[in-house]
């Protein structure tokens, strides 16, 4: 959602990332401040249970969660910043500016 005067990103993985990777990337993230409790199963953004939606989900969540502690989107190289809103569905990417 664009507010006037603000910007927002949001940290997705990298589609050119391998899903081993992106594994490794997601464990850590859900290890280290992420809440992954969304992208479990019966939760609003396990669909699509892809490893690249489940990282996207939990890169976010970490980052928007310690990037005020110095956290970047990074992950090994597995993550990327963007300025469009990922969310789907009843899936919400929370942005914390």
């Amino acid at each position: 959602m664009y507010v006037e005067g603000q910007f927002h990103d949001w940290c997705i993985a990298d589609e050119q990332t391998p899903d081993d990777e992106l594994v490794q990337a997601l464990k850590w993230a859900c290890e280290n401040g992420a809440n992954c409790t969304k992208i479990q199963e019966n939760q609003p953004c396990y669909l699509p249970n892809t490893v690249k939606e489940h990282a996207s989900y939990a890169f976010n969540s970490y980052y928007q969660n310690m990037k005020q502690k110095g956290a970047s989107c990074y992950f090994n190289s597995a993550a990327l910043l963007t300025a469009n809103d990922p969310s789907h569905d009843a899936c919400k990417f929370e942005v914390i500016p």
